[in-house]
């Protein structure tokens, strides 16, 4: 995510829930709202801010009923170019946050509340760090932490397919200003 409209349009948790929905699957807004518990409208409106802001598209219209549905996908901001992904979502260096940016942290907190209720025991990790490194070091992290999510995203299944199990995965890196 690199633009402040992006920002903008994924600052709310269920537009987060819906590009992590859509990228396991293209789904319409009755069956995103299905799946999330929400209403169709309420799916409907949502997907079109996604859409709007370059973050998911159309992948097919499908005829139901007499109306059309258009069904959208979300691809992995980790398949980004290096250079793209490089521009930081937060900001630049001491300039604070802006109200924007401010509402995309608080919904990935909101999103990580909600998803932290449903952990079950599995394998996993959990790091938080304040570290000082080398920028080569830093860069090769970021590098091996933008693969990881692609794997991810590039193996993320429709929901309940047979042998899959849901799992979530928040990361957000980004370089401190000097104290």
């Amino acid at each position: 995510m690199s633009t402040l409209h992006e920002l903008r349009a994924t600052a709310h948790p269920l537009r987060l829930r819906l590009l992590s929905l859509l990228t396991g699957a293209a789904m319409s807004a009755a069956e995103a709202g299905r799946e999330l518990g929400c209403s169709q409208a309420s799916a409907s409106y949502h997907l079109r801010v996604l859409e709007r802001a370059g973050l998911i598209r159309v992948v097919e219209v499908v005829r139901l009923r007499g109306g059309d549905a258009k069904r959208y996908r979300h691809e992995s901001s980790a398949k980004r170019p290096e250079a793209d992904a490089d521009r930081s979502t937060l900001g630049e260096v001491g300039a604070g946050l802006s109200e924007e940016q401010t509402a995309y942290v608080e919904a990935l907190i909101d999103e990580l509340r909600r998803r932290s209720r449903h952990r079950v025991d599995g394998p996993h990790m959990s790091t938080d760090a304040e570290l000082w490194i080398d920028e080569d070091t830093w860069r090769r992290v970021v590098h091996h932490v933008r693969e990881a999510s692609a794997l991810l995203h590039a193996a993320a299944r429709p929901p309940r397919t047979p042998r899959t199990s849901p799992v979530s995965m928040t990361a957000v890196l980004f370089p401190l200003a000097h104290p």
